[in-house]
């Protein structure tokens, strides 16, 4: 085996284009060809995550985007933060940039991929950060009452979200972890009909009293596959500058909250734990967006 596809070791250079094999598939690491140390990391084909080495607060995808948008509006000041899913940990570098002293723990279930990550992205080097090879529900399960100001959800195995985070059982315990004033994120996908989404609202809207979501319009239509972003808490949240923000963005987003997310929830009933209910898979023509 080649040494740019061993995913073992750090070239004395930096990182090495190549394929690695993981946990739940192959990832493959592309260096984007418009700046010289940015890098795409997929896995079997689906991108999971865009990483600026030079610059952590370059977000290329849409919906983190949006989350970096989120976690500017939270109160000033450091945080601390767990996050559900990892990979190329995007997230928690731009909070390690924008939010200087935050402490940051997560939770990721894919060993050789967050070694991966280790070994050729620099997550050795995000001040303040610790990942911890566990799954999700129980890493939450593991966190002491009202200690984190944010928790983020963001993990996918095989282009569908993990089991179990879109539960009432696992938001609750989420809620439990979450200081009073805090937010929970949620990274989703959904296509036609927004049967997920539509539950997964429901679900938030049973723990926490104040949800918004935010997503491009045509998949708020039911128009194509794509990525929805959501936010919960206890507080009320930022809605009026978060649609002046999303609809100056580069990637523009319709912003949903109040009477209009209650009409697009609808009938829709939460989800528990005694149910399997997976997030759908996207069509194959639109994997590499995700």
């Amino acid at each position: 085996m080649s040494p740019s596809r061993s995913g073992r070791g750090r070239a004395p250079s930096g990182p090495r284009p190549g394929t690695y094999p993981v946990r739940f598939g192959t990832a493959e690491l592309l260096r984007d060809a418009d700046r010289p140390n940015a890098w795409m990391l997929s896995v079997d084909g689906v991108a999971q995550s865009y990483v600026d080495l030079d610059d952590p607060t370059n977000l290329e995808f849409d919906y983190v985007r949006r989350l970096g948008d989120l976690v500017d509006f939270l109160p000033p000041g450091p945080l601390d933060a767990l996050h559900v899913g990892g990979a190329g940990c995007s997230l928690p570098r731009y909070v390690a940039a924008t939010r200087p002293g935050s402490r940051q723990l997560v939770f990721d279930a894919d060993e050789p991929l967050i070694d991966l990550v280790r070994e050729q992205l620099e997550l050795r080097s995000v001040p303040k950060l610790r990942v911890r090879i566990e799954d999700g529900r129980a890493g939450v399960r593991s966190r002491h009452d009202a200690t984190a100001d944010l928790i983020v959800i963001d993990a996918f195995e095989r282009a569908t979200l993990a089991g179990g985070l879109a539960t009432v059982e696992f938001v609750t315990d989420v809620a439990r972890v979450l200081r009073p004033g805090a937010t929970m994120l949620a990274n989703i996908s959904d296509g036609p009909g927004l049967r997920f989404a539509r539950r997964f609202i429901a679900t938030l809207a049973e723990v926490f009293p104040h949800v918004v979501l935010l997503a491009e319009p045509s998949v708020l239509r039911g128009r194509r596959f794509g990525n929805l972003v959501l936010a919960a808490s206890r507080l009320e949240l930022p809605t009026a500058e978060l649609t002046r923000r999303a609809a100056s963005s580069p990637y523009p987003a319709r912003v949903v909250h109040g009477d209009e997310l209650r009409q697009l929830q609808g009938k829709a009933a939460s989800v528990s734990d005694a149910e399997e209910l997976p997030s759908p898979t996207p069509p194959d023509d639109v994997l590499g967006l995700f």
